[in-house]
């Protein structure tokens, strides 16, 4: 998010990227741990980095010739120092241009992160953010963090997709997963999601003009985080096929993660299951424009000490979604059935 907001937002190195890189991203977690073609060719190049112990995170930006050969590494923060490192490889590049290479084969994949959907999946964008309530800086770093958007994708299974249409409920499975794995504040870094024992409440109904309406309660067996939420949206079909579903969320949530810490200020969720309010973090999904309306109310009772907005939107045109590969539109989510 930091990167987003500062590195890959300036000009030129937007244009170094379109015109001279071939911008690569991966999930280091799964690729230093594979044992087939593509793990190989990862671990060539992150070997000659400064983290080359595969046990541990090779996380980081890497600049690497086609062919594999390591250029070089930065995980600190900053455009200027990027630029730098774009331009010296650019000219160590050059001198390697007749290096060999050859497409990267990989005769038997790792089925471990094989990751593949099941035909006929549907794919929401989820998107979180932070209204306020943190503390006024003058530190850029922390302001793009209290600035910044999560991106994440809720799969809806054809089964689920049946069931919606056919009986215009909500499938179970489906609430579950929002709660568990989408229902977060994910804008700071990787969250710590809620375990099944945390959902106090979840109930989520389609009326019969397609308007969808819920309530969440989460709430952590420690009293360390919680959320309690309204749920408002709308869905469609045409004839069986689900062509749109806006969702969107709002209420408060307290409490922070191991990798997501200085949320903003909130009183701690006690055990007894105080309903958090008034001096809690609100949580607000927005899809859309025309849905702002419906959140007035609370943003007007909204006397908190933080703000936290997610968004959850369909893509509209999802025939063009139906499948997934890897590095596609789609991404691999959280918390979803494996095919």
């Amino acid at each position: 998010m930091l990167d987003r907001a500062s590195t890959f937002a300036d000009p030129e190195i937007i244009g170094l990227l379109q015109t001279q890189f071939i911008p690569v991203g991966i999930d280091q977690f799964k690729q230093r741990r594979q044992q087939d073609e593509e793990g190989d060719f990862w671990r060539k190049i992150a070997g000659k980095g400064p983290r080359n112990d595969f046990n541990n995170t090779t996380q980081g930006l890497y600049i690497a010739t086609p062919g594999g050969t390591f250029l070089a590494f930065n995980n600190n923060r900053g455009p200027e120092r990027i630029k730098k490192l774009m331009l010296e490889s650019l000219d160590a590049y050059d001198k390697l241009r007749d290096e060999e290479t050859s497409p990267l084969t990989v005769k038997k994949p790792d089925n471990r992160f094989l990751h593949k959907a099941p035909d006929g999946i549907r794919i929401v964008r989820v998107h979180a953010k932070v209204l306020g309530g943190y503390k006024p800086t003058d530190d850029k770093w922390q302001k793009i963090f209290q600035q910044s958007v999560s991106r994440d994708n809720l799969w809806i299974t054809p089964r689920e997709e049946k069931v919606l249409s056919e009986t215009r409920s909500f499938p179970s499975s489906l609430i579950r997963r929002l709660a568990l794995y989408h229902l977060i504040d994910n804008t700071r870094g990787e969250p710590s999601f809620w375990k099944e024992a945390d959902i106090i409440k979840s109930t989520l109904s389609i009326d019969a003009s397609g308007n969808l309406h819920g309530n969440i309660h989460l709430q952590r067996g420690d009293g360390t985080s919680s959320y309690q939420a309204e749920l408002r949206g709308i869905i469609s079909f045409n004839n069986s096929s689900l062509t749109r579903f806006d969702l969107v969320a709002h209420g408060g949530y307290i409490g922070g993660g191991k990798y997501t810490l200085t949320p903003p200020e909130g009183e701690p969720a006690r055990k007894s299951g105080r309903k958090a309010g008034t001096d809690a973090t609100r949580l607000e999904h927005r899809p859309y424009r025309r849905l702002e309306k419906m959140w007035s109310r609370h943003q007007q009772a909204a006397t908190g000490k933080a703000d936290l907005v997610a968004r959850h939107r369909a893509i509209k045109r999802s025939e063009a979604f139906r499948g997934w590969t890897p590095g596609g539109p789609g991404g691999y989510p959280r918390g979803c059935p494996r095919g």
